[in-house]
């Protein structure tokens, strides 16, 4: 497992750079405020928008999951947190006003890129293309 890919993945490197050649400028890996040990895969401060790739293997996909065979139980145990982990989080960033984009790693980049540029620019009032991501 330690070879599995936990940022940096190719889907989120496309998203990155399609959003990036789009104008709109982001933090990568920022941490969740309020929340120690998670982590966004890009985060747009000012707009208060967060975007999660989630892989599906780790997160349950409701199309692509699988259920290893070996040590069936505790992989059930492990996952299962995982969700709950991801609910967590979502909850709490909705409650701090931030909009969460939560996506699959099989979802096409050039959907999920729009997707996230449509938020943000109706986060900031159109003003997405203007850097204005960048603030803290």
């Amino acid at each position: 497992m330690r070879k599995q890919a936990s940022k940096d993945t190719g889907v989120e490197l496309a998203v990155r750079r399609l959003l990036h050649a789009a104008g709109l400028r982001y933090r990568v890996e920022y941490p969740v405020p309020g929340m120690a040990r998670r982590r966004l895969d890009v985060a747009f401060t000012r707009a208060k928008v967060a975007v999660l790739i989630d892989g599906c293997f780790w997160h349950g996909c409701p199309r692509h999951a699988t259920q290893p065979k070996a040590n069936a139980e505790w992989w059930r145990a492990k996952l299962d947190r995982n969700m709950a982990r991801d609910r967590e989080t979502t909850d709490h960033l909705t409650a701090l006003g931030w909009t969460v984009l939560r996506f699959w790693e099989h979802e096409d980049p050039v959907e999920v890129a729009a997707r996230v540029r449509a938020t943000v620019e109706r986060r900031l009032g159109g003003r997405a293309g203007e850097r204005e991501a960048w603030g803290d």
